[in-house]
């Protein structure tokens, strides 16, 4: 590919092909390879005008053409994004954490911290994160018991430049989010939370006390502070035969 004068590789202005035709083949490919995963943000409309050397009507027209085709969708409010393949029908809940959820109900859980340590992500939660390829992040990995056995196996990804040291933090008994709010003063607004059906694989069997194979829920999370900045990435496995996820839902 070669690239364009104040363009991304791959425009060219010197092809029968039309620039918004191009740009959308572009995200197009970002998304297949998983440079942009489901839930993933794109900039605002000047920033990825300015970023494809583009105006932001051709812009526009590239980006309509991939919301009508279903790869991506726009939230009043909150941005673009690429979309997940499969149904997500949008449920506004107050968004708290599990322990926050057992503490209001009067639910004694334990918590085991087996990770808490820097690393380099994945590209896909990478890019969730909105952080440059080669940036460490934490890495907090939790199992959450009640006296019943253990319910969730937690895996947290947090950006360590808005949370400086949090790798040496204590979360046997102070959950992440009081954590961020209180240590570090973030102010935790909005998450974009995913729930799915899978089969419990060997890790997640053994700390969940299952049989691999056995039906667990599974629960993604792109977590943003008022700002909107992306702060925290989360994949939570539950046990589903000891806790129930449930919604009240009020229609307008």
């Amino acid at each position: 590919m070669t690239a364009d004068k104040g363009g991304l590789p791959g425009i060219k202005r010197d092809v029968p092909t039309a620039i918004h035709v191009q740009i959308s083949e572009h995200i197009r490919l970002r998304i297949a390879s998983g440079e942009w995963p489901a839930h993933y943000r794109l900039k605002s409309e000047p920033e990825l005008a300015q970023e494809f050397g583009v105006s932001r009507g051709t812009l526009r027209r590239a980006l309509t053409t991939l919301i009508e085709e279903g790869l991506l969708r726009q939230v009043r409010g909150r941005g673009t994004f690429v979309t997940s393949t499969t149904i997500e029908p949008a449920i506004a809940q107050k968004l708290s954490t599990l322990s926050e959820d057992f503490a209001s109900q009067g639910v004694v859980t334990t918590t085991s911290v087996r990770e808490s340590s820097l690393i380099v992500p994945h590209q896909p939660v990478a890019a969730l994160l909105d952080v440059a390829p080669g940036t460490r992040v934490l890495r907090l990995v939790r199992v959450r018991r009640t006296e019943q056995g253990p319910v969730a196996l937690l895996f947290n990804f947090v950006r360590t430049d808005l949370a400086p040291g949090i790798e040496k933090m204590d979360f046997t008994s102070s959950s992440l989010f009081s954590v961020l709010e209180g240590t570090y003063g973030l102010k935790i607004a909005t998450a974009r939370r995913t729930f799915s059906a899978e089969a419990a694989t060997t890790d997640v069997a053994t700390a969940l006390e299952l049989s691999e194979g056995a039906p667990v829920q599974y629960l993604q999370q792109v977590t943003y502070l008022a700002d909107d900045r992306p702060v925290e990435y989360s994949d939570v496995w539950i046990h589903s035969g000891r806790l129930r996820v449930t919604s009240l839902l009020l229609r307008r």
